[in-house]
């Protein structure tokens, strides 16, 4: 990334915030401060409750719910946000300081095509018409190169692809062409081949418009990619600063070093039972969505007892969509699903109370995936209820036993509620509900794609503890390469509804591969600030905004309706 350094656009001295909680107010951010010139990125890390986000939204001036700025100076290009006025502070918001969300699909109303909702900044600061406003529209999705610029606003959020969607919400952010835009984990929940379309997007306009960034992430190789700058965070204070290079390279403090050494677990390989009849069979399934086309093609692989199976692929290759068919949401249209050699009713309506509770889910998003109205000792204990019959005082035992095998402690969340919790005790209740039912097969749905690196490995390490004591069998549905590097004893890789490949974990990652498993790996970002410009001239990329190009990710291109 290029910098000018030659004007302060953001200046924020001796941040101070803080939270409420147990009736009381506690700093959580604690005294943080921060210059961005005109044209540059600034990386923000850490873990979990390091405070990114909070930082994050004061530099517009915002508190969160629950949260309040408490002390210190935050200055953007002259004025004075932490005491400037609400009205003063909406000017700015849209217009001159944009947001873009970790979840494009989440922040974009359903209900409203996309052009519509890219239109509503520039006609309210009425900086533009409608028409004028439109056709813009128009040349920042050409600019983000996604797919027939000309029509794809007048699609509603469902019908584009996570990828485009992710960049349709920056050329909204772009909308304003504002001096700085927040990016809150943009590409976290994206594949590897979408990551680069985006990231290669993202940094190709802010380079061209000269706008200023605050990148928020907890991925390393990603910020390696998009920032001049790196912050390290830690509870909320500041735990160094540096040019992005002299950061990898040479980071000074020992919880900088622990951040570059993570992911280092790495279980054994474990090879399939000889003799043994698979837990689940996936046999020759077709399926497709009504009124659609075919979304899965032949699609076959075993899971074997005690064992993880890592499928892996694109967004819309028909990962999720599988699962969906084993567990009985989606009625396979040829083909059959297996438990122990058995045939399973293909709708889940028809399985028995036992074959249900077989075969359980732990869901990527545990912030939508649990009732945020619901304490935790309810969420864990209706399965209990539902497939063991417990009550009373045998239920609150259960409750208890499966809050100590997710290492948290009963006493403490017993009585709590979803937004209590961080994110990687969120997903620890996920784990315990699912085996609340008492599973022999659990499919984990991209479980640690939204958890920093230091919380995911902790989630793995749970799981594969949960899996030894257990004789769990997992189907790990992921697009991050070092999680099925980490955990999986086979792999299976999906292509547009097909299996082009699949094995034991270290014959798929040695070569020669199968061309799209080839792409696959070598589409993971490295902790080298070169590395996205060194692939994309590889791919025959002649600039960053070209990533989304078909050599790149062709299935992005297509809708998913």
């Amino acid at each position: 990334m290029k910098s000018n350094k030659k004007e302060v656009l953001l200046e924020i001295h001796d941040l101070q915030i803080q939270g409420y909680s147990d009736e009381q107010w506690v700093d959580i951010i604690k005294g943080v401060d921060l210059t961005l010139h005109r044209g540059e990125v600034m990386g923000l890390i850490g873990e979990s409750g390091a405070g990114k986000s909070t930082i994050g939204a004061a530099a517009m001036g915002y508190a969160r719910d629950g949260t309040r700025i408490s002390g210190g100076s935050i200055e953007f290009d002259g004025m004075e946000l932490s005491t400037a006025t609400e009205a003063e502070k909406r000017s700015l918001r849209g217009a001159r300081i944009a947001y873009v969300a970790q979840s494009a699909a989440a922040s974009f109303n359903p209900a409203h095509k996309i052009i519509d909702q890219h239109t509503e900044a520039p006609l309210h600061y009425r900086l533009q018409k409608r028409t004028e406003a439109q056709e813009d529209a128009m040349v920042l999705y050409e600019k983000l190169r996604l797919p027939n610029p000309d029509e794809i606003g007048f699609r509603y959020p469902h019908q584009v692809s996570g990828g485009q969607l992710q960049r349709a919400m920056t050329a909204m952010a772009m909308s304003c062409r504002p001096d700085l835009i927040i990016f809150d984990e943009p590409t976290t929940a994206l594949d590897v081949t979408t990551q680069i379309e985006v990231l290669a997007a993202i940094r190709d306009i802010v380079d061209e418009y000269n706008t200023a960034a605050i990148y928020i992430t907890h991925d390393l190789a990603v910020v390696a990619q998009m920032a001049d700058t790196i912050k390290v965070l830690l509870k909320g204070n500041e735990v160094e600063e540096a040019p992005t290079e002299q950061m990898l390279k040479s980071p000074k403090e020992d919880y900088t070093k622990s951040l570059w050494a993570v992911r280092s677990f790495k279980r054994e390989q474990k090879a399939r039972p000889k003799d043994s009849v698979p837990l689940i069979s996936v046999k020759n399934i077709d399926a497709s969505y009504t009124g659609g086309e075919k979304v899965l093609d032949d699609v076959s692989f075993d899971v074997y007892e005690g064992m993880t199976v890592a499928v892996v692929g694109e967004s819309g290759s028909g990962k999720s969509t599988t699962a969906r068919c084993i567990t009985g949401l989606l009625p396979p249209s040829k083909g059959e699903i297996q438990f122990k050699g058995e045939a399973l009713p293909p709708d889940y309506r028809n399985r028995s109370k036992d074959q249900l509770r077989q075969a359980q889910m732990i869901y990527q998003m545990a912030d939508t995936a649990l009732n945020p109205k619901v304490k935790i000792h309810e969420i864990i204990g209706r399965p209990a209820q539902f497939y063991q019959g417990l009550h009373g005082g045998d239920l609150k035992s259960r409750v208890d036993e499966l809050l100590d095998l997710i290492e948290l402690e009963p006493a403490q969340y017993y009585n709590r509620y979803p937004p209590e919790l961080s994110g990687g005790q969120k997903q620890r209740i996920g784990i315990a509900r699912a085996l609340a039912a008492n599973p022999t097969f659990i499919i984990c749905d991209e479980v640690t794609s939204a958890l920093d690196q230091l919380v995911a490995e902790g989630i793995l390490k749970l799981l594969d503890r949960l899996q030894r004591e257990l004789n769990l069998a997992y189907m790990f549905i992921t697009h991050d390469l070092a999680t099925v590097r980490a955990i999986a004893d086979e792999v299976v890789v999906m292509q547009y509804g097909k299996v082009v490949e699949q094995g034991p974990k270290e014959d798929m990652f040695t070569p020669p591969h199968h061309p799209y498993t080839d792409l696959l790996l070598s589409s993971v970002p490295e902790m080298d600030p070169n590395w996205l410009t060194t692939l994309l001239e590889e791919r025959g990329v002649d600039n960053v905004g070209d990533a989304a190009s078909t050599k790149i990710d062709p299935n992005d291109e297509k809708v998913q309706s």
